[in-house]
C-alpha cells in the first residue's frame, strides 16, 4: 500500500499541468460535471477511455467514479491517474458490507482515502430495498449497514472529505443517522424523494443530485420536487452504467448522456443549458473541492 500511494506522488505533477490544460480547454464549451458515475464497472472494462472521450464531446468535462468496495477505490484511483477528467471516491456501499473482512478493513479505507486525489467517501449509506445479501436476517442486516455507514462517516470528519449518500428506502433513517454527524457534508445521490424529505436535507446543509429518473415519462412528483429546489444545491448525475434517461432508456447509460438530464432540470427552472451546466457544476466544485486535488 505504502509503495502504491508513493508511485501515485511521483506522477502529481503531471497531473496538475493535465488538469490545468483540461480547464483551459473547457472555458469556452460547455462544462457539465457528472458527479456519479461507476466507470469502474465491468459493464466498462476496456472501454472507459473511450466513454470519457464522448463525455468531454459532448460537454461533460469532469466525471467523479464512484467506488462500492476497495476494489472499485483502487481502480478508481488508477483511473484518475491516466484520465485528468476522472476524479476518484472511496467507499463501501451498503450492498458490499458482505465483503468485509477482518478488523482492518478501515485501515485499508484510510489508506485509499487519504490520497490527496480522493474527493469524497462514497457510497455510503443504507438501503432497505434490497434483502440481506449474506442471508442474515433483515434486523441484523441492517444494525450492519448502520454499524459500516457511521465508520466512513467518521472517517469523512476525520480527513475532511464529503460523503457520497445512497439511500433507497431508508431516507428517515439515513437523515437520522446524518444528525448524529453534524460535520460532514453530504449528497444524497439518486435523490427521488418528496419535497419534505428534500426541504430536511437542505435545512442541514447538503446537497440533493439527480439521475436520468428525472426524465422517465412517469417521473412528474419528482420533477416537481426538483422544481422547487434551489438551483445552488442541486448536482447532476448518470449513476452510469444504469438508469440511462430518455430517449435511451433501458440502455447502457454512460457519462455523455447527462446532457438530457441537464436539460430537463433547466426546464423546470427555466433556464437553458448552458447556464445549468454553469450552475451545478459550480455546486461540485463546492462540494467536492476539485481546484484542491491532484
Amino acid at each position: 500500500m505504502v509503495f502504491f500511494h508513493k508511485f501515485l506522488d511521483l506522477l502529481q505533477p503531471r497531473r496538475i499541468l493535465e488538469r490545468k490544460s483540461l480547464n483551459l480547454k473547457a472555458k469556452s464549451d460547455l462544462f457539465l460535471t457528472d458527479t456519479h458515475a461507476h466507470l469502474a464497472s465491468s459493464r466498462f472494462k476496456g472501454e472507459v477511455e473511450e466513454v470519457v472521450e464522448r463525455a468531454s464531446e459532448a460537454g461533460v468535462k469532469r466525471i467523479v467514479s464512484i467506488s462500492c468496495d476497495a476494489e472499485d477505490s483502487k481502480t478508481n484511483l488508477d483511473l484518475s491517474l491516466s484520465l485528468p477528467s476522472v476524479y476518484p471516491t472511496v467507499g463501501v456501499h451498503p450492498l458490499y458490507i458482505h465483503e468485509i473482512n477482518g478488523d482492518d478493513w478501515m485501515d485499508e479505507m484510510l489508506g485509499l482515502a487519504s490520497h490527496p486525489s480522493v474527493v469524497a467517501i462514497g457510497e455510503i449509506g443504507l438501503d432497505y430495498y434490497h434483502p440481506p445479501q449474506d442471508g442474515s436476517g433483515e434486523v441484523d442486516w441492517r444494525r450492519r449497514q448502520r454499524e459500516v455507514f457511521e465508520n466512513l462517516l467518521q472517517l469523512s470528519l476525520s480527513l475532511g472529505l464529503p460523503v457520497v449518500i445512497h439511500q433507497r428506502e431508508s431516507a428517515a433513517d439515513v437523515i437520522q443517522v446524518l444528525r448524529n454527524f453534524t460535520g460532514v457534508t453530504a449528497v444524497l445521490h439518486c435523490f427521488s424523494g418528496s419535497s419534505a424529505e428534500a426541504d430536511e436535507v437542505l435545512a442541514m446543509g447538503h446537497y440533493v443530485s439527480f439521475t436520468g429518473i428525472l426524465t422517465f415519462k412517469g417521473a412528474g412528483e419528482l420533477r416537481k420536487t426538483a422544481s422547487l429546489i434551489p438551483l445552488d444545491r442541486i448536482m447532476l448525475e448518470t449513476d452510469c452504467p444504469y438508469l440511462a434517461p430518455e430517449p435511451f432508456r433501458g440502455k447502457k447509460c454512460e457519462p455523455s448522456m447527462l446532457v438530457h438530464t441537464a436539460r430537463i432540470l433547466g426546464n423546470l427552472h427555466g433556464l437553458d443549458l448552458e447556464a445549468v451546466a454553469n450552475s451545478t457544476s459550480q455546486n461540485a466544485s463546492r462540494f467536492f473541492s476539485f481546484d484542491g486535488k491532484r
